[in-house]
């Protein structure tokens, strides 16, 4: 036993938080562990895909997500009648959360992203039920939009990180979708009763996160290395937008191949 820990092994059964209702890891190697037994899995990238998504969907329109740097994109958003985002530099509907507040109501919008999207797109793989893209902005909405889909059952929120060095790097742990999944983790276990555990020690960590830096979440995500990389491209406003606490109760529900607003 010692020789196999000491060689890094970790049994698979030991890493997916059973027994407790509420459940949190990271990235897809975490996904992959939670979702066998998950009712209902929420996919949390704060800077920016699901807030971006969320956006998309407080203006009527449709989010398809898509692999990252994909070739294909351009001819899967012909063949679903949407257009591809592109880059905010360029004026183009984007990942840019802001602007997607005021895109056009009926918009199918194809929108690529390395970490949420790819989550997203597994979970649906993995043939988890119900799929929703939460963020801190519908926090509240979508504890409650979970709670009644899964209907007693284990509900896993992951989060999804960024990559170190390019899309397909190792996982790098980051502070915002830690911060976004506590504070749906906060919603969905507000009162953290000790006498019955619903959260899984990885869950109330991230909910405990949350809880702490709540009076200063914008200041908090301003400081974190995806924030100050929006501020240094002048993006200062996505970090505000992905920052507001509870201002929408959109439902952003994975139906088919499409976010839609539940």
């Amino acid at each position: 036993m010692v020789a196999e820990l000491s060689a890094g092994a970790r049994s698979p059964e030991f890493c997916t938080q059973q027994g407790f209702a509420f459940r949190s890891d990271w990235g897809v190697d975490g996904l992959e562990a939670l979702a066998p037994d998950s009712v209902v899995v929420v996919v949390v990238d704060v800077l920016r895909f699901t807030s971006a998504v969320c956006c998309a969907l407080e203006s009527g329109a449709v989010v398809l997500p898509y692999r990252w740097n994909d070739s294909t994109a351009s001819s899967y958003a012909a063949e679903h009648s949407a257009i591809l985002a592109g880059r905010r530099e360029l004026g183009e509907p984007s990942l840019s959360p802001t602007d997607l507040l005021t895109i056009e109501a009926g918009t199918r919008l194809v929108l690529p992203s390395p970490n949420g999207s790819a989550l997203a797109f597994r979970a649906r793989e993995l043939g988890v039920r119900h799929v929703l893209a939460g963020c801190i902005r519908n926090a509240a909405a979508t504890a409650l939009a979970a709670r009644r889909l899964a209907d007693g059952g284990a509900i896993s929120v992951i989060a999804a990180g960024e990559r170190w060095g390019s899309a397909d790097g190792p996982l790098r742990p980051a502070v915002e979708d830690q911060l976004g999944a506590g504070a749906i983790l906060a919603a969905l276990d507000p009162s953290a009763s000790l006498s019955a555990p619903r959260c899984s020690p990885e869950a109330a960590a991230a909910r405990a996160a949350f809880v702490a830096a709540r009076p200063l979440v914008y200041d908090t995500l301003r400081q974190t290395a995806s924030g100050r990389e929006l501020v240094e491209r002048g993006w200062d406003d996505d970090v505000a937008t992905c920052a507001a606490h509870d201002v929408s109760t959109t439902v952003c529900h994975l139906v088919g191949n499409e976010f839609r607003s539940a």
